[in-house]
């Protein structure tokens, strides 16, 4: 399949929109990265440095950064990289830029709190007349960015537009598998984060690697419960989107998700943890979302309740661990 797109428009200038656009400049495209902060922009496009964000990498002169979102207008794809519980407002702000037939690559990983729908929903309600496609697997912006080995998914249900993505999103050392379960990649990577936040809560509890893993392996069987109940692959999460980026997510400090879980675990709330701090925990908005829309579906995912209720008060963190280890005993797999 050929790069047929040559301009991409990359919407969110955080540390993974950073790290995608650089990719794409050292992929030889040229690249809009729209950000929200004027003195981003100005770092970015004086000094070629996202000091804000991703500070201490150094940035492809080619990426030119922008506070207008009508510069992406004339795009042959856009990134939309925006924290999920922004995404909507995003979105809608792109209303009149998006022509007919556009490839919208949806790279952040949630569900959206106020209407329990994911990112490609919402980019249904609000641009039905664009392309959807997700990018999700395991990667941390700090080691993209740095050029080191990466490889994701890209999921797309036109596979003539897939395939022009991947084909023109590749890197030497980014590379994208494809995949037509556009549901089933964004289950992956929004359950993963609230099983990072349990794992870190775990280790920062001190109940050690056994039980560490114990919650990667129940919290993967969560998943596959939950995907195939809305109707996805179970195979797609059994790849990069899915299993790939449980276990990234859950094994490194480096997580924002697992970094918040530790903390937790240490006895420390939201609020304290998030003082002076410019990131998204995407995991803690997508825990009480994601325990509301299992419910809804009839699903059983005690981890992703369990934390739910601890980040909303009704559970403390000791009750939780003695209810969840206090379960009536099962079968882990039936032949």
């Amino acid at each position: 399949m050929s790069a047929d797109f040559q301009n991409y428009g990359v919407i969110g200038a955080g540390a993974w929109g950073t790290a995608l656009a650089q990719t794409l400049a050292i992929a030889g495209r040229d690249i809009t990265l729209w950000a929200f902060e004027p003195e981003v922009v100005a770092s970015i496009n004086q000094s070629h440095e996202n000091t804000l964000y991703l500070n201490g990498a150094k940035l492809n002169p080619a990426i030119r950064a922008t506070t207008d979102l009508a510069e992406i207008s004339d795009k042959d794809a856009v990134l939309v990289v925006t924290p999920a519980q922004h995404m909507r407002g995003t979105l809608s702000g792109f209303v009149p830029h998006a022509r007919e037939g556009l490839p919208v690559v949806l790279c952040s990983k949630g569900i959206e709190i106020s209407s329990g729908k994911f990112m490609s929903e919402v980019l249904e309600d609000i641009l039905p007349q664009t392309t959807a496609a997700v990018l999700s697997g395991p990667s941390f912006a700090a080691d993209v960015v740095k050029g080191l080995p990466t490889a994701v998914t890209l999921a797309c249900e036109d596979w003539d537009v897939g395939g022009k993505l991947i084909a023109s999103i590749a890197a030497p050392t980014f590379r994208p598998y494809y995949s037509n379960d556009v549901l089933g990649a964004e289950i992956g990577g929004a359950v993963k984060n609230v099983l990072a936040i349990v794992c870190g809560l775990v280790l920062g509890k001190g109940l050690g690697r056994s039980a560490h893993a114990a919650i990667i392996a129940r919290g993967y069987a969560e998943m596959t419960r939950l995907g195939k109940a809305l109707g996805c692959n179970p195979e797609t999460l059994t790849g990069l989107c899915g299993l790939g980026d449980l276990v990234l997510t859950c094994s490194s400090e480096q997580s924002r998700n697992m970094s918040f879980g530790m903390a937790l675990g240490q006895g420390q709330s939201y609020e304290e943890y998030m003082r002076d701090k410019n990131v998204v925990v995407e995991g803690a908005a997508t825990a009480p979302a994601l325990k509301a829309l299992s419910q809804s579906k009839g699903v059983e995912m005690p981890i992703c309740h369990a934390l739910a209720n601890i980040l909303d008060g009704s559970e403390q963190v000791d009750e939780v661990i003695i209810r969840l280890l206090s379960r009536e005993h099962k079968t882990e797999i039936m032949s």
